[in-house]
C-alpha cells in the first residue's frame, strides 16, 4: 500500500496503526459485501422490476379487452425448456445471494415478509394449516371463464379478482423470442403470487395512469369483483371523477388499493381468474410456497366453439379469417393456422402435465370442460368447491339457478347470463364446415384429449342429434 510519506529503510509502522488498518480493511470488505447483497437481494416482487428493465415498456392501447398474444407462448424459441432454464437461473442466483447474506450475518430480504404477506398468512395460522385456499381459474379467452368465475365471485367469504394480469399485458411489451417470451411468463407468475398473498400494491406500477396515494379509477373490470364493490372498499361516490371500470350495482369512489388489500386479507379464501397463464409448469413455485394452498382449475372448451366466439368478439383480429370465408379461397394463411395450432398445443401440454399429477401438483389440479359446466352447472360447481376444499353456500346455488336458466341469452358477448344447457352448442349452426375442418386439423390432439368428436361432414356438424362430445367423468385426480 502506498503511504503519503516516504519510508526509510528499517522504518516500521506503529503496531496500533497497523492494527487499525486491518480492522478498517475488514469492515470495509464487510460493508462492501453488505452493499452488494442489499443491491441484489430484494423482495420477490422486485424481480418483476429487474426483468422488466430489460424489456421495452410501452402503453398498449388495444380494442381487444380480454385477449392475449399467442405468439408469446409457443413461438419457435419460446419452448417450455427455455422457461425452465430461465427460471433455474433465477433460482440459482437467489440461492447464492441468500447463502452469501447468511455468511455475513444479514437476514435475506427475500425471506423477510412485509406486513401484507404476514397478514396474508395470519388466517391460515390461526385456523390451522391449509385453512385458507387460493384458487386459480386458468383458461383462455372465450372459454366461458367469466361465467365460471362467477361461481367463486358470488360467495361472500371469497375475495375474487377478475383478470388483474390484463394490466401487465397492456403495460409491458415483450419482444418475441425465447428468453423474452419466457420472461413474460416469469413476470406474470411473480405478480400472480403477490396477488394471491393479497399484496395488491404490486399492480400499481402497471396501471395507467399510475394511482395517486393508492387511489385509482382504472382497475380493469373492477365491477366484475363483488369484493371491490362492497363496503368498506366501496367508498363514497365522488362527483366529476371519471371511473372507467365502475361497479355494476352501486356508485363508488375511486378504488382505494389499501382498503382492497385489507378486504382481501379479511376474507377466508382468495380466487382469481386469468386467461394469460398458459404454461402450467411455471406455477410449480406457487404450488410449493408454504404461504399458499393453491388449487388450479383449468377450464377448456371445444376449440371450434372458441374460434367461432372469438371471430365475433374480437372481429378486428380475425379479418384474415373473415376474408378467407367470404371470398371462398382454398387456402388460409399458414401463419393463422400455426397460431391456432400453437394455442391448442399450449393448452394440451398443460392439461397433460396436470393429469399426470406430478408430486408438486398432486391434489392441486382439476380439469373442467365448459360444456359439462353448461349442461350441469350446479353439479360442476359442487365438484369444483369440493376440489378446492371450500363449502358451497346457498348464495352461490341461488345465483346459478337464476343465471343458467335465462329465457334467452343476452346480446352482450361478455354476459354471464345464459340458458346454459342450450347455449353451449349454438356455434354448430353458424360455423361453416370448412372452418370446422381447419380447426379439427390444427387442434386434433387437444380435441382427442378433451373428448371433442370430429364432425365428418356439414350435415353431422349441424345435426343436433349427433353429439360431438364424449361423455367423461370428472377430470379431477386426487
Amino acid at each position: 500500500m502506498a503511504l503519503p510519506l516516504p519510508m526509510e529503510k528499517g522504518f516500521t509502522l506503529p503496531q496500533d496503526f497497523v492494527h487499525s488498518l486491518k480492522i478498517r480493511g475488514k469492515y470495509a470488505l464487510f460493508l462492501a459485501f453488505v452493499v452488494i447483497v442489499f443491491v441484489f437481494i430484494e423482495k420477490e416482487n422486485k424481480i418483476i422490476s429487474r426483468v422488466s428493465d430489460k424489456l421495452k415498456q410501452i402503453p398498449q392501447f388495444v380494442a381487444d379487452a380480454n385477449s392475449t398474444d399467442p405468439a408469446l407462448l409457443l413461438s419457435e424459441n419460446a419452448s417450455l425448456l427455455s422457461l425452465s432454464e430461465l427460471d433455474a437461473a433465477f433460482s440459482e442466483l437467489q440461492s447464492r445471494l441468500r447463502n452469501l447474506s447468511l455468511q455475513l450475518g444479514v437476514e435475506p430480504a427475500m425471506e423477510a415478509q412485509g406486513p401484507e404477506e404476514a397478514a396474508a398468512e395470519k388466517p391460515s395460522q390461526q385456523a390451522g394449516a391449509g385453512h385458507r385456499r387460493h384458487v386459480l381459474l386458468m383458461a383462455t379467452t372465450r372459454t366461458g371463464s367469466s361465467f365460471v368465475g362467477e361461481f367463486f365471485n358470488q360467495q361472500g367469504n371469497i375475495f375474487y379478482l377478475f383478470e388483474p394480469l390484463w394490466h401487465i399485458e397492456r403495460t409491458v411489451f415483450f419482444q418475441q423470442g425465447g428468453a423474452s417470451a419466457a420472461g413474460s411468463a416469469l413476470v406474470y407468475r411473480d405478480v400472480l403470487k403477490q396477488l394471491l398473498l393479497c399484496d395488491l400494491y404490486v399492480l400499481e406500477p402497471f396501471i395507467s395512469p399510475p394511482p395517486e396515494d393508492h387511489l385509482t379509477q382504472f382497475l380493469f373490470r373492477r365491477g366484475s369483483s363483488r369484493s371491490l364493490c362492497e363496503d368498506p372498499v366501496c367508498t363514497p361516490f365522488v362527483k366529476k371523477v371519471f371511473e372507467k371500470y365502475h361497479c355494476r350495482n352501486r356508485r363508488c369512489g375511486p378504488l382505494n388499493v389499501t382498503l382492497a388489500a385489507e378486504a382481501c386479507r379479511r376474507k377466508d379464501h382468495m380466487a382469481l381468474k386469468a386467461v394469460r397463464i398458459r404454461q402450467l409448469e411455471f406455477l410449480q413455485p406457487l404450488a410449493e410456497d408454504p404461504r399458499l394452498d393453491l388449487r388450479v382449475i383449468q377450464l377448456v372448451r371445444d376449440p371450434r366453439a372458441v374460434l367461432a366466439s372469438r371471430i365475433v368478439a374480437f372481429a378486428g383480429k380475425y379479418e384474415t379469417w373473415k376474408k378467407w370465408l367470404a371470398e371462398g379461397q382454398d387456402r388460409l394463411s399458414e401463419d393463422e393456422v400455426q397460431r391456432l395450432r400453437g394455442n391448442c398445443e399450449s393448452i394440451r401440454l398443460s392439461a397433460e402435465l396436470g393429469l399426470q399429477q406430478p408430486a408438486w401438483l398432486r391434489g392441486r389440479y382439476m380439469l373442467v370442460r365448459y360444456e359439462d359446466v353448461a349442461r350441469r352447472p350446479l353439479q360442476k360447481a359442487r365438484e369444483m368447491y369440493s376440489f378446492a376444499g371450500i363449502p358451497l353456500t346457498p348464495q352461490v346455488e341461488d345465483w346459478i339457478q337464476k343465471n343458467t336458466q335465462a329465457a334467452r341469452d343476452s346480446s352482450d358477448v361478455y354476459s354471464t347470463q345464459k340458458n346454459s344447457s342450450e347455449q353451449f352448442e349454438k356455434w354448430r349452426f353458424s360455423m361453416p364446415f370448412k372452418l370446422a375442418q381447419v380447426v379439427q386439423a390444427a387442434c386434433g390432439p387437444a380435441m382427442r384429449l378433451f373428448g371433442y368428436k370430429l364432425a365428418r361432414d356439414a350435415a353431422s356438424l349441424t345435426n343436433r342429434s349427433i353429439s360431438l362430445l364424449e361423455e367423461r367423468g370428472t377430470f379431477w385426480v386426487t
